[in-house]
């Protein structure tokens, strides 16, 4: 099975920029796309082999995440069942036979870390919630949190920046720490591998990013993972999309 999961900053703005076409060469068999910034599905997706499954934020042209997936799943929930997160759209379950495949797209603490408070909360439910889960899970999306240093070009000069705190940090080790694995580091242990690049001073070109986007899965489910990877070559988005193949 192969998963792409993409934080595709807008579909209204990718669409012109190759996306379609990147579905139909890329031919996953789940894609999980965050910060969709839209509550319409486009015309060219719909007469596609996927069923979709959009949960838009309710605020216009704001967060959302969308699924797009082959396998019918069981059943599809938006959402952790707690209207202050569910209001922004960050999460889709789709169930599987023997399986879960969650897309997520976890808040920015924000400028200042105004929202810094708001995340760790919401990184709670999230947490409470997959526990709650009685089978093995996949969770890819954007997590908006360098792990470890090695995830950021410049971690000395963003240790209190949004997406690089301690506390956010501590949290992804504490996630993982529940019986999860960060795919990504399977494969490839060494720094200077990111998944986002701000827009900003030729940042991509420079390579000075960040790795904020996971394919995260149950450690049940470690000897089924075949790649992991960033798809780095791929624009259209400040984010890069990740790559999951996994035998399911």
């Amino acid at each position: 099975m192969r998963i792409i999961s993409w934080n595709i900053n807008g579909l209204k703005a990718i669409i012109g920029k190759g996306f379609l076409e990147f579905i139909k060469e890329t031919n996953a068999d789940i894609y999980l796309f965050q910060e969709v910034k839209s509550d319409i599905v486009p015309i060219d997706l719909q007469f596609s082999d996927y069923s979709i499954y959009l949960n838009p934020a309710k605020k216009r042209g704001y967060s959302g995440t969308m699924t797009l997936t082959k396998i019918k799943p069981i059943s599809v929930k938006y959402g952790l069942g707690e209207e202050q997160y569910d209001s922004e759209g960050r999460v889709i379950t789709a169930e599987f036979e023997d399986f879960y495949v969650i897309n997520v797209y976890f808040p920015n603490a924000g400028e200042g870390l105004k929202r810094l408070d708001f995340k760790l909360s919401f990184n709670k439910a999230f947490e409470n919630y997959v526990l709650s889960l009685n089978k093995p899970l996949i969770v890819c999306g954007d997590f908006n949190v360098a792990h470890e240093e090695i995830d950021i070009a410049r971690p000395k000069e963003n240790i209190e920046h949004a997406g690089f705190t301690p506390q956010e940090r501590e949290w992804f080790s504490h996630f993982l720490s529940l019986g999860f694995i960060d795919t990504f580091r399977m494969f490839i242990k060494e720094g200077g591998h990111y998944s986002w690049w701000s827009y900003r001073f030729h940042a991509r070109e420079k390579n000075i990013g960040w790795r904020i986007d996971y394919c995260i899965v149950s450690k049940s489910l470690n000897k089924k993972v075949r790649k992991s990877d960033i798809l780095g070559s791929i624009i259209g988005s400040d984010h890069a999309p990740i790559i999951l193949e996994i035998d399911l």
